[in-house]
Order: structure tokens, then sequence, then C-alpha cells
């Protein structure tokens, strides 16, 4: 079938999205949310009125009736190379039985019943996508064209850029058809004069809320290509299409409380939460101020009558403050640390800052990086979770996060959260209490030292933490691999009396195993890089879990300390690959490196 990829497509994983210049450059267009700036552009032409997708917008070149490049907008002047990607899109023709060069664009577009679908199957809340258009983005962009086939990406023509030696009739209406005859799915539009735009915009209108996929308003584009085409364009905007933005949709409702979100940046962040309403089709109870120049601004208070919107159908936004009191109270203490809050005005904008430098919540990488795959493992504790948690108080230091039970009442009533997520999170710390001194040594976060080092460090003080904790300078510089700048670091680290006791609360909640049968360490000093898709091991992490244990290093870039690039494809033109020949660097398959490790 013609208006369906072929069984036959490929997967490919690449290291990165190549860019590419535009041919023309992609303007965006003039926009309006006035019925009657849109009749005046319309006139008395005749012009398309069509959706405009909320997706994400992709060029499409065919030579041969063959499919050959798929770019995405970008910029507008430079875009991502996405061909594979496009070629496993649900609805993208591979070949058509026109036989020209053929450029076009369109919107790829992610349903709202597909998002759903996707985003149930997520288990972790924080995790899920805040929209189709993200989830869009994030599946047109992937590096792995597998992932793309499982996001049901469609994809809609909007513009027939050119098509050579096609006679069109001078008609926009007829690049259309002409595209649905090729296989296309073409955006749903009405023909529309000034006179009868009205009725056009009742079927939009009436159509918008039930529809399947997300729009954020219409698109009018005159039929007449060269009338259009010889109005040329300003600046920034073409002159023969023009967009029509929906009014927002406002509801009142009451002020609740004002939520202080500490940030790692030591900003306070301002959150409205207010009673829940109705909007653009979902249950909205909270927004975002910004900063104090907008609570004063608003004269908020609480339990004022406000009126909320969604700016871009998206971002719940407050519009107005009916009753105005200025009553709100800024606060003068950091809710994460409880430390002094400052109010600071920087180009005319004041915000609220924390003034700890201590406070947990700049240190929201540390904790991200101790609950990780690597160090301490806690499934559904992601970094949004946690900014969540040490917002509220919940988090001061790495204990506490194995005491959230707490917590409870108060964290199963927060947005995102439930009994089956909050029991699904402490199974998982229950589970991350079981560990290794390594991993543990790891999730502390002390600078330079990866889960490599940290396992050749216990290994040498035989998993004894005391004999970590009073080493001193010259006796772990002089473990093999390890220099005097790691040393250095982990020295001071257990030299402050406050990391200590930290550490001391964290050990007492958790059950250290002792590493067990350790291998023989026939890759120590060896550096190794890992790319390409693997066969013998489930991921490359497996792959590097074995070279760490037996005393190698895996790095992530090639460079003259590299001895190996571990690549099943050695024939590969990557830039990896490219590298290592460059430096006489061995290229290894799986089969080879086993053998290299003595596992095979």
């Amino acid at each position: 079938m013609a208006n369906s990829p072929t069984v036959n497509v490929g997967y490919e994983v690449l290291e990165q999205l190549p860019k590419e210049e535009h041919e023309s450059p992609m303007l965006s267009l003039d926009k309006t949310k006035d019925r009657e700036v849109l009749r005046e552009f319309i006139g008395v032409h005749k012009a398309l009125l069509s959706w405009k997708l909320d997706g994400l917008t992709i060029v499409l070149t065919y030579e041969n009736g063959e499919l050959v490049k798929a770019v995405t907008r970008g910029n507008g002047v430079v875009g991502e190379v996405i061909t594979n990607n496009a070629k496993v899109f649900q609805n993208i023709p591979l070949k058509i039985s026109y036989k020209g060069r053929l450029v076009l664009r369109g919107e790829a577009i992610i349903t709202y019943s597909d998002f759903e679908k996707i985003n149930e199957s997520i288990e972790d809340v924080d995790a899920r996508y805040k929209n189709p258009r993200n989830l869009c983005s994030g599946s047109v962009r992937q590096l792995n064209s597998e992932i793309t086939a499982q996001r049901q990406v469609r994809f809609f023509a909007f513009s027939l850029v050119s098509a050579e030696e096609m006679d069109f009739d001078n008609s926009r209406e007829c690049q259309f058809q002409w595209l649905k005859n090729q296989g296309f799915d073409v955006v749903t539009y009405r023909v529309v004069t000034g006179e009868t735009l009205d009725e056009a915009m009742e079927y939009f209108e009436s159509a918008v809320a039930s529809n399947d996929f997300p729009s954020d308003g219409l698109v009018a584009l005159y039929d007449d290509i060269a009338y259009g085409e010889s109005l040329g364009r300003t600046a920034k905007f073409p002159r023969n299409a023009f967009a029509f933005k929906w009014a927002d949709e406002m509801r009142e409702t009451e002020l609740l409380e004002m939520e202080w979100s500490p940030s790692r940046t030591g900003l306070i962040n301002p959150v409205a939460i207010f009673k829940p309403v109705e909007l653009e089709g979902t249950t909205v109870s909270r927004a975002s101020v910004h900063n104090v120049s907008i609570v004063r601004e608003l004269a908020l208070g609480i339990g004022d009558k406000i009126l909320v919107y969604k700016a871009n159908m998206i971002i719940p936004q407050i519009a107005e403050n009916i009753t105005k009191s200025g009553t709100l109270e800024i606060p003068h203490s950091c809710p994460a640390c409880g430390k002094e809050a400052k109010i600071r005005c920087e180009n005319e904008v004041e915000a609220l800052y924390c003034t700890n430098p201590n406070c947990a919540a700049k240190k929201i990488k540390a904790f991200t990086l101790f609950a990780s795959r690597d160090a301490m493992n806690i499934d559904g504790l992601s970094e949004a979770t946690l900014e969540k948690f040490i917002a509220k108080g919940f988090i001061h230091k790495f204990s506490d996060i194995f005491e959230i039970k707490k917590h409870r009442e108060e964290i199963i009533t927060m947005e995102g959260f439930g009994e089956k997520s909050f029991e699904n999170l402490v199974d998982s710390i229950e589970r991350a209490k079981e560990t290794t001194l390594p991993k543990v040594l790891y999730s502390l976060g002390i600078s330079n030292i990866g889960l490599a080092n940290a396992k050749v460090i216990c290994r040498y003080f035989g998993n004894d933490i005391e004999r970590i904790r009073h080493a001193d300078l010259e006796e772990i510089s002089g473990i093999d691999t390890i220099g005097p700048v790691i040393a250095g670091n982990l020295v001071a680290y257990f030299k402050n009396e406050e990391n200590n006791r930290n550490f001391s609360d964290l050990l007492a909640c958790l059950h250290i195993k002792k590493e067990e049968n350790v291998k023989e360490q026939t890759l120590a000093g060896l550096n190794f890089v890992i790319t390409g898709s693997v066969e013998h091991f489930a991921n490359r992490g497996e792959i590097k879990e074995l070279i760490e244990s037996l005393g190698g290093k895996v790095t992530g870039s090639v460079t003259g300390k590299t001895n190996y690039l571990i690549n099943n494809d050695s024939a590969s033109n990557s830039s990896k690959n490219k590298k290592a020949k460059e430096l006489g660097i061995p290229i290894l398959s799986e089969k080879e490196f086993l053998k290299l490790a003595g596992q095979n």
C-alpha cells in the first residue's frame, strides 16, 4: 500500500542526529485571536482554512518515487535529519507513483488516545509526558528508530514546496488533492472567502473539542499560488498565510494557598494552588506565578477570586485577580532548609532566593545521583519527585529518603501521586537498602569517584568502611589507578564533620553485602569505549559492569588513552569508529572482547 510504511523497514541506531540547512527558510506565521482580522486577511480571495496541528513540523523529500530524506523544522534555517525515524511513522508512504523530485512539509503528531496509552505504560508518574506535543518531539528525534516505531507517530501534509514538471493550475487545493492521490494524509481543510468564513469557523470550533489530535488553532492559506507568492514575506512571516489562535478558555476559581518551591539555583518559585477547574479538557489546580513581581502585580491573597487559563492551551496561568486583596505574605525563610530567604531585584524583576549555600534544594543533582541506577537504584525517585519532596521539607540528607514513609499522608495527596505510586516508591526504597559498599561510596557524589574507582578503593581496603573513612592521602594515592586528585577528594569528604554524621545516619539505614567471588582483574589498567548495538549482552550497561568487575574502565569518547573500542560493526562510519581508526585503536566485536576478557 502506498499510504503505509512497508514491513521491510530496518531499524537503525544512531549516535547523533545530523543537522542540515533547509533549501528555503521555514518562517513562522503571523497570527491573531480576532476572527475579523482573519476575515480581513482573506478578503475576497479563495483560501484554504485548515487545522493548525500541534506537533513537530517535518520536511520530506522524495526522488524516483522513494522517500530519501526527512528533516525537522529546527530553528527554521537548520533542522535535524530524521529519515530513518520518518520511515517508521504510521502513515508516511515510503514509495509513491510520482518519480520526479518532490519536497513537501507537514506536521508529525501523536493522537490524544495514543498519548494516554503510552503515558499509562510509564509507571513513574514524574517520567510521564506532559502533553502529546512533547511526546511527539521526543519520539521523532529518537536515535533509535525502533522506539519511534512504538510511539504511533502520524504525519499530515500541509504544504507542497516543489514538484518537478507538475502543473497544479495555480491552485493550492489542486496540490492538496494531488498529494492525497500520492498516498499522503493531508490536513483537513475548508474552502472559504471572507464572506463564507463564519460557517467554516463554526465547523472547526464544534469539532475541536472532540478531536483525537492536538491542534492550537487554524491556518488560512491563499489558494492562488502566484498571488500568494507575489506578496513576498516580512522579516519574520510569509504573507500568503495567516494563523488563527483559539481564544483562551477562562475559568473563575479561588486561590487556596501559595506554595513556595525552592530550586537548585536558590530561586524560590511561587506556585498558586486553587480550587480545581476544567480547562481545555483537563482538570487544573495549580499554576506557576514565576516571581514576586507578578505576585505583587496581581495583588494576590488567599481566598481571592481569580481567572485562570492555559497559555497555548497547555500551561496553566493566572489571567486576572478579581478580588485583588494583596494580603499574601512573602516568606522570610526557605521551605526546604528553614534558612533566611531574601528578595533580589534583577532587571527590574523581583524574585525570592534562599541565602543558604548548603540548602538541600541546591543539591538536587547530588540527590539525583544518589538515587540513580548505578548508585542506590531507587526506581520512581526521579529528579522531579526529589524536587517536590525537598521543596516540601521531607528530605534534607540522604538518610531521610529511607524514612519517607513518615510523610505518607501528605505525599499521597500530592499531584501525580496516589496510594499505588507511593507504595511502589516505598518498595523500591526498601530494596535499595540491600546494597554493596562500592555503590554506597559512589552514591555520595564525591568528585571524580565513579563506580569503577569506588570498586577499586573498596577492594583495596577489604570493603572495610572504617579503614576508608580514616585512610590518609598517601595510602589512597598509592592504590593502582587512584591518583592524588581522587585521593584528596576522598580524604577531604571524610574530614568534614557534617559529612561524617550524615554518612553514619545513612549506614544505619542500609544492609551492606560483602562482595563475594571477586574476579581476577584481567582488564586492570585498560580503558574501553562501547558503541553500537549489542547481541551477547542485554545492553551496553552489562558490558560496562563486566569490564569494571575485571578491573577495566569505560569512558564515553575515544581518545589517545583508549585501549579498545567495542563495536560489533567494525566497518561502520560512526564518529567513534573513525576516531579509533585514526588513532590506531583496535575495534573489537563482542566475541573478540569476551575472548580478551577470558570469558568465552
